[in-house]
């Protein structure tokens, strides 16, 4: 089985001009790693998805989230605001400084959902959240999502 989220997903540096650019980027990442196998097909179901409902949670969190025929594997990127103002992501309490856009097969409704609910439960923890922005790499950040979401 392959890790949700790996050192190569996440983009600790991540600075971008608005939510489709940094939701590009760390789908880039997905792709670079194989786990997206159209690019365009992907971000154009993000996009769906983010048109239903903006995707932004209290806490300074983006969530993008699609189901795709585009995704190979259920995985997970992740991405930490370097700029101080942060994204919009449409959450109520302000700009996203974490994002972290969930990619699922089409027929992963299952994995999707439990992708999603996993993170959410653990992102409602300010020292979780903080433990991810003050995070020396990419690797920790990836081991501290391993570790305290999914148990690995």
């Amino acid at each position: 089985m392959t890790d949700l989220t790996a050192p190569e997903l996440v983009l600790v540096d991540l600075r971008a001009d608005d939510r489709v650019d940094a939701t590009r980027q760390l789908a880039q990442t997905l792709a670079d790693a194989g786990r997206v196998t159209d690019l365009e097909q992907f971000l154009a179901d993000v996009a769906a998805r983010e048109l239903q409902m903006a995707t932004g949670i209290p806490g300074g969190i983006g969530l993008p989230h699609a189901r795709s025929a585009a995704v190979t594997v259920p995985s997970l990127a992740i991405g930490r605001v370097v700029d101080g103002a942060g994204i919009d992501w449409g959450a109520e309490d302000g700009p996203a400084n974490l994002v972290f856009l969930i990619a699922a097969p089409t027929e992963g409704e299952a994995d999707h959902l439990q992708i999603l609910a996993k993170l959410a439960r653990k992102l409602v923890h300010v020292s979780f959240r903080q433990s991810l922005l003050e995070a020396p790499d990419a690797g920790a950040v990836a081991s501290i999502v391993q570790e305290e979401v999914y148990g690995r």
